[in-house]
């Protein structure tokens, strides 16, 4: 194939091209892995499937970009579980900054300045305390993008895996004949399950420990997968709600009690509503100080009329959305704090807050997931 430039970052981590046309002209437009703006490659198509655009990866670089790095992992490119290891970690929170900001001006309207912090460890490998890996009872490995496929570990394990879990040979073995294998490093000790199997080693239900409250919490149930995440985001959302004695919060989307606790210890009454049934039991004893309703934020009758002085919202990928939107702004809280791992999702639902009311008051972004595309954001709101 004839060399390309790469076009600007697009979400999800690739960079946008152009294929030349049969006319000579420009062509479909291709998403590319393993690239960087500006550099000039070749490419493989990996994927035709679309009609409007395809998919590519990297199969030779011209011209690098000066960003480019050597990854420290032999599958980086192959596999799945990483989009950018062949970008320098300075750089990576660069292009999540202008994602973000992006999203926002695209979504809604707001010309915003962001900013991505970095945790503590910098090196932007060993975070990743929550791993769910492929089994074929001879190896382990994660998926290759966009498929089914499983590559490999190299023999020293995954370079974002958190230190302390089995290594390679050790997982072949406790996977035994399951499809998967799934290892939790927590700060009570390393728990392996196998899905819809259950525990091999380890506690079912494991201890987190942030700001000097412990957390209960299932070793395959939802928890921020940095370490130092959870305890960023409490102090972000605390600084956006600045929570005073006697005050009345929601927290939305709760979990098992992370934000309700930070809220509960600053002297506020909280009502936390949460789907999941056993995140909601855990909440109920991490945080006994807080009431906590079960069911979907959508259907649940949360707010206390006239009291709902904050809200916290921390939904899925798929954002809040206009329902949500709509019953928290009705409720009339002081200050939203609204924390995200999707920043279109976040920047279509700043759009419905600024349509009810609601201003963009803050917006900060972390770098929770080095090495991926991915970034989350905290942003703040009050009535404007």
């Amino acid at each position: 194939m004839e060399p390309l430039r790469l076009g600007e970052m697009a979400k999800g981590g690739a960079c946008v091209a152009r294929l030349v046309g049969d006319d000579g002209g420009a062509g479909r437009i291709v998403f590319v892995r393993d690239g960087l703006p500006g550099e000039t490659v070749r490419i493989e198509v990996t994927d035709t499937s679309r009609a409007s655009w395809w998919r590519g990866r990297v199969v030779e670089v011209l011209e690098p970009s000066p960003d480019r790095v050597e990854p420290v992992c032999p599958n980086a490119g192959r596999c799945g579980g990483c989009d950018w290891q062949h970008i320098a970690l300075q750089a990576q929170r660069q292009f999540k900054a202008g994602l973000v900001g992006g999203q926002m001006l695209r979504l809604a309207g707001q010309d915003a300045t962001v900013t991505v912090a970095a945790m503590k460890d910098d090196a932007g490998l060993g975070w990743r305390t929550r791993m769910r890996y492929l089994a074929d009872g001879a190896a382990v490995g994660l998926r290759a993008p966009f498929s089914h496929d499983m590559v490999p570990l190299p023999a020293a394990g995954c370079p974002l895996a958190a230190p302390g879990g089995p290594t390679p040979p050790e997982l072949v073995v406790l996977a035994g004949d399951s499809p998967e294998v799934g290892v939790t490093v927590a700060d009570s000790g390393v728990t392996v399950w196998r899905p819809a199997r259950g525990v091999v080693s380890g506690e079912a239900v494991v201890e987190q420990r942030v700001h000097g409250r412990g957390f209960e919490v299932r070793a395959d149930g939802f928890w921020q997968v940095h370490p130092d995440a959870a305890g960023s985001l409490v102090d972000a959302v605390m600084d956006v709600l600045q929570p005073r004695a006697g005050e009345h919060a929601a927290d939305l989307y709760c979990g098992v009690g992370l934000f309700a606790g930070a809220l509960v210890d600053a002297g506020a009454t909280v009502r936390g509503v949460e789907a999941d049934r056993a995140a909601v039991r855990l909440a109920r004893r991490n945080v006994p100080g807080a009431e906590f309703l079960q069911g979907r934020v959508e259907r649940t009758d949360w707010a206390r009329p006239g009291r709902v002085d904050l809200v916290v919202l921390d939904p899925p990928r798929a954002g809040a959305g206009r329902p949500v939107v709509d019953a928290v702004s009705g409720a009339a809280p002081r200050a939203v704090a609204y924390v995200a791992c999707d920043e279109a999702s976040l920047a279509r639902d700043v759009a419905y807050f600024a349509a009810r009311g609601y201003a963009l008051t803050s917006l900060r972004a972390f770098d929770i997931f080095p090495m991926t595309a991915h970034v989350e954001c905290v942003a703040g709101f009050a009535r404007s």
